[in-house]
């Protein structure tokens, strides 16, 4: 058994919103979740279109906030921000590698390329608040420039309690395999991201010296996962009752007529690999309709009965 404080739930724009983040809490309720990025700009602005903004972490045990921006002291307000809404840590990105972060806002991945600015926002947030603070980061920007201990370092000297190494550089985004270093004699302690699914894969993590690892795209349409690899927990036999709850959280967060056309690629990942999931998934991308869709679901997986 893997204790739950090792393995630890992904940020996923778009997927690890307070909905998904619930389902995940269902099966695993002490595994630590990182919430979806929140921007800096967004959250101290208060931008009443993102309802991430105003999520209230108190009900959701042990939620590391993701925040990312250029700014120090915006960073550390949206930090404060944050740490007053219930979040158990916050996290900084450091390696968003998509264009408009990493290059146009000259945040998240960019950051490894002035480990200057990243120093001085990780002591910014450092200060800003009295939970624990965090990086993800990369392998480097390119093959060119695998320097992640370096910000490793920087973070620690500068407060931050451990870092999360995603296994690949800004330049290979998502694409090839993920590579995953040796860590020895670092400042603080490493959780391994990339390519990871299984107990076996978190056991090798920590043989090469990592405290633990974070599950990212594995738990699309298997929100259970982490139950499964903890070992407190098994793979439902019902997989239509779960995405049925997993629908109910997502009206109920964003309202039927926002819920629907987001909830439909969450059907995709649950029917995956199920006969007939494709013709499955042409019927639910025409539907805009809740009781419409719930009875796509119930003829799908068949009688669904409470998780």
């Amino acid at each position: 058994m893997i204790p739950n404080n090792q393995i630890f739930a992904a940020p996923m724009a778009g997927i690890s919103d307070r909905p998904f983040r619930m389902m995940v809490r269902s099966f695993a309720p002490n595994v630590p979740i990182v919430t979806e990025m929140i921007s800096c700009h967004s959250l101290t602005a208060r931008h009443t279109n993102c309802l991430r903004n105003f999520d209230n972490y108190a009900d959701e045990g042990n939620v590391g906030a993701q925040i990312f921006g250029a700014v120090p002291k915006l960073m550390a307000d949206a930090a404060k921000i944050l740490q007053d809404a219930g979040a158990s840590w916050i996290d900084i990105n450091m390696g968003c590698p998509v264009p408009k972060v990493a290059t146009r806002a000259g945040a998240g991945a960019f950051l490894m390329r002035d480990h200057k600015l990243a120093g001085k926002i990780i002591g910014a947030v450092v200060r800003a608040v009295q939970i624990p603070v965090s990086i993800k980061t990369r392998l480097g920007w390119d093959d060119e420039h695998r320097d992640w201990a370096d910000l490793v370092h920087i973070a620690a000297d500068n407060g931050a309690r451990f870092a999360v190494l995603h296994g690949r550089t800004r330049a290979a985004g998502y694409t090839g395999a993920a590579v995953h270093p040796e860590i020895t004699d670092m400042p603080i302690p490493i959780i391994a991201n990339g390519d990871l699914k299984t107990a076996d894969d978190v056991n090798e993590m920590i043989k090469r010296g990592y405290s633990g690892a974070m599950i990212g795209r594995a738990m699309l349409g298997q929100p259970w996962i982490f139950g499964v690899i903890a070992g407190t927990a098994e793979a439902p036999k019902n997989i239509g009752a779960v995405a049925m709850k997993h629908l109910d959280l997502m009206i109920e967060y964003y309202g039927e007529k926002c819920a629907i056309p987001m909830f439909r690629k969450h059907l995709a990942w649950y029917s995956a690999g199920i006969p007939n999931s494709a013709e499955f998934r042409t019927k639910i991308n025409q539907i805009t309709d809740a009781d419409a869709i719930k009875q796509e679901i119930l003829q799908f997986w068949g009688c669904v009965a409470n998780i």
